[in-house]
């Protein structure tokens, strides 16, 4: 199979990596949405899990991760369910974790470890310890496929980078023992500002909070009313909304009205609506500096400013107050 992404160019792939994403559990990935409930309130904002997680997998391979490596990063995200992580805010997962508390659960409900198990391979070996890939996935504040992938992805497709600027950032990208580092101070500083264009200017864009907000209070609503269960947030997108528009419950259409592009709400600490405290995202990229990696933040004042405004910013939180919301039919 050849595949071509944006982001990383064409390869050729082994057909173990073709049959997996030929397989129905990576394919309905094409139906989950990165930014969770944020595609209903701006269509623009429309990369999939299906998008990323060819992307991590490729990624792992340009910086010369084993094919191991690669399938673990391939599947790292199969178990999302719909709308991503809105799940975790109807059941009140503090953590943002629930898609991994069931991940082994969906891997074994599949067809992944027959497919694995055809080409070689134990699937429980693979995927059931994916921090021993330490490409794919590393602890918060460090460089890792995962993080890496996402920030230049959703910038990309959002407007905020270009492909020039993101070529320039993977060429600076360095392994040892198994790390990625930067090679520059440069870099780290260009993917620290970039990271927290994400963070702010994405993740805590009002607009998208609204979105997140208002699709919770439609699926708790829904939820008490027995109206869906847990087994419906293994769909797509667009099967959980089908099965709520077809309840034909009056409350749940109603709140469905509200979500749409057209809505109009603003950050607002004096007069607002509904107060969200975000989780602190922070990047330190650390820089290998003659065979000695150094966090970015002990090289650059620059780089310490920006994950002390972000910092300051996500524990403050965002004031939402919405000006306009019914879409009148």
């Amino acid at each position: 199979m050849l595949i071509t992404d944006t982001l990383y160019g064409t390869y050729e792939l082994e057909d173990v990596l073709t049959d997996l994403i030929h397989s129905a559990p990576v394919q309905r990935l094409k139906g989950i949405h990165q930014g969770g409930a944020s595609f209903l309130v701006n269509p623009e904002w429309n990369v999939t899990r299906y998008d990323h997680s060819i992307g991590v997998m490729l990624l792992v391979r340009k910086l010369g991760g084993s094919l191991e490596e690669q399938i673990a990063a391939l599947l790292h995200d199969v178990s999302h369910t719909a709308f991503s992580h809105v799940i975790d805010f109807v059941l009140e997962q503090e953590k943002e974790d629930f898609h991994e508390q069931i991940y082994d659960r969906v891997i074994e409900d599949s067809e992944l470890p027959v497919i694995l198990k055809e080409h070689g391979y134990n699937y429980a070996d693979l995927l059931f310890n994916e921090w021993k890939w330490t490409l794919l996935e590393q602890e918060a504040p460090a460089l890792c496929a995962d993080r890496i992938d996402y920030t230049l992805r959703d910038m990309y497709h959002y407007g905020q980078i270009n492909n020039d600027d993101a070529q320039t950032f993977l060429a600076s990208l360095t392994v040892k023992s198994g790390r990625i580092y930067v090679s520059t101070i440069q870099a780290a500083e260009w993917f620290t500002e970039t990271y927290y264009k994400e963070v702010i200017e994405f993740f805590m864009h009002p607009k998208n909070l609204y979105g997140y907000k208002a699709l919770t209070n439609v699926l708790q609503s829904a939820f008490k009313k027995g109206l869906i269960g847990t087994r419906d947030f293994l769909s797509t997108d667009d099967e959980l909304l089908s099965t709520l528009e077809n309840s034909a419950d009056e409350d749940i259409t109603k709140l469905l009205l509200r979500i749409h592009p057209d809505v109009k709400v603003e950050e607002n600490k004096h007069e607002y609506d509904f107060h969200i405290r975000n989780k602190v995202r922070l990047v330190d990229p650390p820089v290998l500096m003659n065979g000695t990696p150094v966090p970015g933040s002990h090289l650059s004042e620059q780089v310490v400013h920006m994950q002390q405004k972000t910092r300051k910013r996500a524990e403050e939180g965002s004031f939402v107050k919405v000006v306009e919301s019914e879409r009148w039919c």
